[in-house]
């Protein structure tokens, strides 16, 4: 396992192709690497985040708890991308949401600390946590907005158009969540597809 664990971290690292021999070890030095069990959490609710997490192998969930007690699926997170709160994770703040792993994932994991002293000390740490800020800020603005523009077949069809790699991974129930609908009308949406 340690040798896959080392694959990761070199994976990991290949992400930032402009980084300099300083930067690669200072990175290195802070990287943690973490399995969680099927069910597991990265964060609760209440929680602050003390890291950025990166999803080397496995699927998460985030979700909130509504008034009524409900599980309202905000978001999935697969393979190479960063599970996080991002807006409480750079205020440090505590964060509304759950992260849980729908499988047994391995996460890498950068301490909130050490990205800002990253920032203070390497200028291409700056513009990488920037396009980091980027992705994450574009894809909470495409969600809203699917809300506000789309109808739930069309958020259903974008979904399985942006997500081909997870769509089998998750249940019914959760993407009905996700999509703001319940499962019926879920159900529904997918049997006059596939008439068409």
């Amino acid at each position: 396992m340690k040798q896959d664990f080392k694959k990761y971290i070199e994976s990991y690292i290949e992400l930032f192709p402009d980084l300099n021999s300083e930067e690669i070890v200072f990175l290195k030095s802070y990287l943690t690497i973490e399995e969680y069990s099927k069910k597991g959490f990265l964060f609760k609710s209440g929680e602050v985040q003390k890291e950025i997490g990166f999803i080397c192998k496995g699927l998460l969930r985030r979700y909130y708890i509504n008034e009524k007690g409900n599980k309202i699926t905000t978001g999935f997170i697969n393979e190479n991308k960063y599970a996080t709160d991002y807006p409480a994770f750079i205020r440090q703040i505590p964060s509304k949401y759950f992260i849980e792993c729908l499988e047994p994932s391995i996460i890498i994991k950068l301490p909130y600390d050490k990205i800002q002293e990253g920032y203070d000390k390497f200028k291409l740490s700056e513009m990488y946590g920037r396009l980091i800020a980027e992705y994450v800020l574009t894809v909470q603005t495409d969600r809203v907005e699917s809300f506000l523009f789309k109808n739930a077949e069309e958020r259903y069809l974008d979904f399985i158009q942006q997500n081909k790699d997870i769509i089998n991974r998750i249940s019914l129930s959760h993407l009905a969540s996700h999509l703001g609908i319940e499962r019926q009308s879920l159900s529904r949406i997918r049997s006059k597809l596939t008439k068409k």
